[in-house]
């Protein structure tokens, strides 16, 4: 589950770790009371008004901009809040932004010139450990530093068993050149950033920038900040954190009903019990020639609600040219998934598209007969490449 920056940071800041202060605002007259707020609590005269959407890159797009005074935090939120913000990280169409978070001036003059860092928590799946990756390029895409100056990426993995250990700290402010008050503090600010990621239960934690100040304090200016969604059971208050409106709407639908929904870009629908044989079925899509729609898991209960519920995800896509229903009969039967289908297209009025069903496992025989004598425009398949020719044959 994503969050805004705002709420990553009122996470990070629970754990001890420094962030740039800022209040939330969904109107402009609120950013300009949070920017006198601010002002009296820190001395800011300055501030920094920042879209909250799901996409990174939102200073490319507008989305970030610096307020002189109060008069540019009402006219800069308004410009801000409402518009469609495009970023490398969303659609043509861009995201609407709903808030925006006016934050207080860290770049104030002092004795040494600010610098910003790049630092990242998140599994290393090849080893099964967690890994803190960190970089002197803050401010830049990570991907284009990896690319350009691959040198300038530092890793430190964390052993299970024993954790982030205070030398590693101590190493990570090292490699980016820090020395006295700084030193310390960002070895603070390591510990308690990864002490975060873990009692929170996330999956990524993405600081970018890290700001070491004129005055040598080290404090997160950004944060992306991305929960487990299988955690959340244990943490009531970061699943109230959800917010639908930044989620594609077919897969918040798909989620209210109980099913596994995943939009893609593809022109077939496919519908299947099971992860690894929705793998295997979008792979014989793209060898039909086709392109997966979705991935869509109806799990092992596949009756007629749930599959009408499924057909309507799916139809809900205007790309849709075919729909390939792939089941194997194992917990259920093969015989109960076919009337499933059979009731659920009687019961809906808008399939206008090819549907092809193949039903293997337990009574699969009694299940073709029953596609196949329903007198419904769908059609059966037994084998793998038979289902594959008949997508193939539906989209020439």
């Amino acid at each position: 589950m994503n969050l805004h920056e705002y709420q990553g940071k009122e996470i990070l800041n629970s754990f001890g770790v420094q962030i740039q202060r800022g209040i939330v605002a969904t109107t402009p007259d609120e950013a300009v009371e949070a920017a006198k707020k601010l002002t009296e609590e820190t001395g800011t005269g300055w501030h920094v008004i920042k879209a909250q959407v799901h996409a990174g890159g939102r200073g490319k797009g507008g989305g970030v901009k610096l307020a002189k005074n109060i008069k540019e935090v009402a006219d800069i939120s308004e410009e801000i809040i409402g518009m469609n913000l495009v970023t490398p990280q969303t659609s043509a169409e861009g995201k609407k932004v709903h808030q925006v978070l006016v934050a207080e001036d860290v770049y104030y003059p002092g004795d040494n010139e600010p610098e910003e860092y790049y630092m990242s928590v998140l599994l290393n799946r090849s080893n099964g450990r967690n890994m803190i990756m960190y970089s002197t390029e803050g401010g830049m895409d990570i991907e284009t530093v990896a690319e350009e100056t691959p040198h300038l990426i530092f890793t430190e993995e964390i052993d299970p068993a024993t954790g982030l250990l205070p030398f590693q700290a101590r190493r990570v402010a090292f490699n980016l050149g820090l020395s006295g008050q700084a030193f310390k503090q960002m070895t603070k600010f390591v510990q308690a950033l990864y002490t975060a990621y873990e009692k929170s239960d996330s999956s990524l934690f993405e600081i970018n920038p890290i700001l070491k100040t004129s005055d040598d304090k080290i404090i997160a200016v950004d944060a992306k900040v991305t929960l487990d969604d299988n955690a959340l059971f244990r943490h009531k208050d970061y699943a109230a954190l959800r917010d639908v409106r930044e989620e594609n709407p077919v897969e918040v639908e798909a989620k209210e009903v109980g099913l596994n929904y995943v939009d893609l870009d593809g022109n077939v629908g496919c519908m299947v019990n099971g992860a690894g044989l929705a793998m295997a079925t979008m792979d014989l899509i793209k060898q039909a020639g086709g392109e997966p729609a979705n991935f869509l898991d109806v799990g092992g209960t596949a009756d007629a609600e749930r599959v009408e519920a499924a057909f309507n995800l799916i139809l809900k896509d205007p790309n849709v040219k075919a729909i390939l229903v792939n089941i194997f009969g194992g917990i259920v039967r093969c015989d109960r998934v076919a009337q499933g289908i059979v009731d659920a297209y009687k019961n809906m009025k808008n399939i206008d598209v090819p549907i092809i069903v193949r039903l293997q496992g337990t009574n699969a025989d009694i299940a073709k007969e029953l596609i196949d004598n329903s007198g419904l425009d769908v059609q059966s398949a037994v084998e793998f490449q038979e289902a594959a020719d008949k997508v193939q044959k539906v989209l020439s």
